[in-house]
């Protein structure tokens, strides 16, 4: 393992939507940090579409590379590595950033590094701030929802997860079937903030193992209230009461928020590790951050991502390899792998 050998490191994140290029310097000082959306090249399908996404990357990533060297004042002779992330993501998508960063690491003569994404969103906490291990994490994406017991930067245990859909993935179901748009995260959130959250009753999930998550049911709980309450008015093509959207929104994330932060804080106070952290796209969330934060007072110490690090940016994945880049045998594409 190289953890910490490279101080200065340029990365790149391609794993989905966003193709993005940071420099981040010991794993923790953010030099540059550019991403190129494609918020606008999916918004219209409701969802990301796989070979749009690749072909975006490639028109955008030699542009988001040099606007990174450009903003740090720098080139690659100065630094000391580069990287990319080899997956979890969409296979095309991948395969530009990680062709990308392997071709400047033989053009400049420096060594590559691969890293996981999910470890990656694990390493934003890292950015600018000097947090340090042992902690408890939970990590929320549009893809993934887990618990995970961080026992050293290179040790990380997953303790939980989703058995079926990922928090993020619940958000953009619903808001695309009650015709809110994508993402549905945020304008969910928004919703929910100017809603009743105890509208509605909604089920939280009992799993086999205690530390596991399942979304699935309320999801169809969440459905079945908008169907109901919502089809006096769809079916007379009425608009639906603006309160009755915030209400359902407010009712859904408080449920989802009471289920992450109840096992987090089983897991916390199980172990004895006092030190929590969020982490992935989801950590944006409003209600979440505010329940992570609430947590303070109770005597653990929290530590959150600024904004800008929530969602995929590169500057995580600089802060991974830094930390914990994938080891010689594991360096190729996985778009399965944790």
């Amino acid at each position: 393992m190289n953890a910490g050998k490279y101080r200065r490191i340029l990365a790149i994140e391609s794993s989905c939507d966003d193709t993005a290029c940071a420099i981040v310097e010991d794993g923790r000082r953010v030099l540059a940090s550019v991403i190129d959306s494609q918020l606008d090249v999916h918004a219209r399908y409701g969802g990301v579409i796989p070979e749009l996404a690749a072909r975006s990357h490639v028109h955008s990533v030699n542009a988001v590379v040099a606007e990174a060297l450009k903003q740090a004042g720098m080139s690659l002779a100065d630094m000391d590595a580069i990287a990319s992330t080899l997956g979890p993501g969409l296979l095309g998508s991948l395969l530009v950033g990680a062709n990308t960063a392997k071709t400047l690491s033989l053009l400049a003569n420096k060594p590559f590094l691969g890293v996981n994404h999910l470890k990656a969103h694990v390493a934003s906490n890292y950015l600018e701030s000097d947090l340090e291990p042992p902690f408890i994490g939970l990590l929320v994406s549009g893809g993934h929802t887990q618990l995970l017991q961080v026992n050293a930067y290179d040790d990380i245990c997953i303790v939980g997860e989703t058995l079926d859909d990922a928090v993020g993935e619940v958000y953009d179901k619903l808001a695309r079937e009650m015709g809110l748009g994508f993402p549905g995260g945020a304008v969910l959130d928004k919703l929910a903030q100017a809603g009743n959250a105890k509208a509605f009753a909604l089920p939280v999930a009992r799993t086999k193992n205690t530390y596991d998550y399942s979304f699935s049911g309320l999801k169809t709980a969440v459905l079945k209230v908008w169907r109901t309450e919502a089809a006096p008015y769809l079916s007379t093509q009425t608009p639906v009461p603006l309160q009755l959207v915030q209400d359902i929104s407010a009712s859904f994330q408080a449920t989802v928020v009471k289920t992450l932060m109840r096992k987090l804080r089983q897991l916390s106070e199980e172990t004895d590790v006092k030190t929590l952290t969020l982490a992935g796209g989801v950590s944006a969330n409003s209600a979440l951050r505010q329940a992570f934060l609430d947590l303070d007072a109770d005597g653990f110490r929290i530590h959150i991502p600024a904004m800008r690090f929530c969602t995929d940016n590169a500057a995580m994945v600089g802060a991974s390899a830094y930390f914990n880049p994938l080891s010689e045998n594991q360096l190729n594409i996985d778009v399965f792998s944790r």
